[in-house]
Order: structure tokens, then sequence, then C-alpha cells
């Protein structure tokens, strides 16, 4: 991220999320009014273009040819996470952590979460940013919405979250989208480390990248374009995990392994008609931790 500026990456994937919005409701994943908010002049003309009749279908299809499975891989991963929430909310869990919300507005999209108290932490320009648009949008924030202005490089994570009243001892799911591969292996450990201290049976959420496409990028399709796209915009991906190794990984750092889920998979869960064709993004995965 660049000193001073919300986050570029976040503002491409509201941006996915307008489009995926912007198709007929029998065959969207998800509704989220207010992505289209948080796109600058550029991409909110683009999300207008797409309310077009037959304009979403097209402009997804440039995407995906020029960012190959970017696009339906958030998408689906979208509608993943949104499943996985409401289990655990079956679950009965008192607070939902967003860990890097970015423009993430589950908090306000999601009917299920009204009665959830949602922390929302994210770095303070991207926060800022945030705040200033919904607030236009919402008028008055919900009371059990809570924004923490944090930067994971200084893991001042337990400070903030104390003050902001986050209790450690309340059943609590914790969601980390996005975020890991941007982070050094430092400030991964110390977060890893904050959300094992929840209560017990809480769980974690987490988003990362196989560790061989920052060795080996040209084994994965797509990967010259986007990570040219993630250096123009000063935010560079430095931390992946070996699958393999992941279960060990989280072991070590106070955390059990639930499930471990690949793009390819979620995506043909929920994009089975475009699966057959599309590649791209092989390299992301889901994962779901339990602290034991």
């Amino acid at each position: 991220m660049k000193k001073g500026q919300a986050s570029r990456t976040a503002e491409y994937v509201a941006l996915f999320r307008a489009l995926e919005s912007s198709l007929p409701q029998n065959r969207r994943l998800f509704e989220d009014p207010y992505a289209r908010r948080f796109l600058g002049p550029r991409l909110a003309l683009v999300a207008t273009l797409s309310r077009l009749p037959g304009a979403a279908e097209i402009i997804s299809r440039f995407i995906d040819h020029r960012w190959a499975g970017a696009r339906s891989s958030s998408v689906a991963r979208t509608r993943l996470i949104d499943d996985m929430i409401r289990a655990a909310l079956d679950r009965r869990i008192e607070q939902l952590v967003i860990l890097g919300a970015g423009f993430d507005s589950r908090a306000y999209r999601m009917d299920a979460l009204k009665d959830v108290t949602v922390f929302e932490v994210d770095h303070p320009s991207t926060r800022a940013k945030k705040q200033r648009i919904l607030g236009r949008a919402l008028g008055d924030f919900p009371s059990r919405v809570r924004f923490v202005a944090t930067d994971f490089h200084e893991v001042e994570l337990d400070r903030a979250m104390k003050g902001a009243g986050y209790s450690n001892t309340a059943p609590t799911f914790i969601l980390w989208e996005g975020v890991t591969p941007y982070l050094s292996e430092t400030a991964v450990d110390a977060t890893l480390r904050w959300c094992a201290d929840a209560a017990t049976g809480s769980e974690l959420l987490f988003t990362y990248v196989h560790r061989a496409v920052l060795d080996d990028p040209e084994a994965f399709a797509g990967t010259q374009r986007l990570f040219a796209t993630l250096k123009a915009a000063g935010e560079e991906w430095k931390f992946g995990i070996d699958p393999t190794d992941l279960a060990g990984f989280l072991s070590k750092r106070g955390l059990c392994l639930e499930q471990d889920i690949g793009s390819t998979e979620y995506r043909a869960r929920y994009l089975p008609q475009v699966t057959r064709t599309m590649r791209g993004y092989e390299f992301y995965r889901i994962a779901l931790a339990r602290v034991p």
C-alpha cells in the first residue's frame, strides 16, 4: 500500500463485487449494495456501465482475459466466506473480527449479523476512507460495529483490540481475508498467535497463497500481469505457505487446522459453468482453523 492511500487491490475487489451484484438476481452469488461506493471515478464508470443489459458479462469476460482467474476466484471466495460465517452464527458466535477489513461490507449487508458485535480492523488510511464513504451511505453507523485502526507490520493488535472492547473470553469468528500475502512472516506469526488467544472453540478463517507462486510465478497461469499490477499499486506479495506444511505451521502457533480449500475447489462449487474453461489463481486458498 502506498503511504497515505487506501489499498488499491481492495478497490479492485470491490469492483468485482459490484459487477457480481449487477447480474440478475437468479444468477448472482450475492448482493453487495455498497461495493460501487468504494470505487474511484474510473472504476465507478465501469461499475455504472455494468448496469446496462448484458454489460456485466462482457466486462467480466474482459477482466477474466486480462487477469486470469482473479475475478471469478474473488466472487466465489466472497460467497464461500458468507456461507461459512452463517454456519458459524449457527454455532452461536458473539463476536466477528474482520482483520484487514478493507472495503468489506458484511457488517451492513448481512442481516444474519444484526445481533453480533463486529470489529473492523485495518490500516488507518483504508479505515478512514471506508468510514467517510459508508458514513454518507448509512448516516449513523450501527453501535455494534467497532472500527479499529492498526498496522499489522507494527504488531499493535492486542492493545488496539482491548481498547475497542474486544473480549478474548467470548466465542469469536475471526476473518482475515486477502491480507497475509502482503505481510512479513513476523507479522503473520504475531497475528496468528493473537488469534490463538481467543476463547476456546473460536474460529479463524484466513486466505493465503501457495508458497510456490512466489518462488516460481511462471508455474501458474496469469501471474505475469497480476504481479505487474500488484507492483504498480505498491502492494507486492511477500508471504506464502506450502499447503502441505499448513497444519504444522498453525499448530506451532496454537491453532488447529479444520479445512484447507483451494480456489479450484470453491470456484467449481459456486461457478461450475466457468470452471471447465477458466484458469488462473489456482495458488489462492482458504483455511479454517480452530482455537483448541
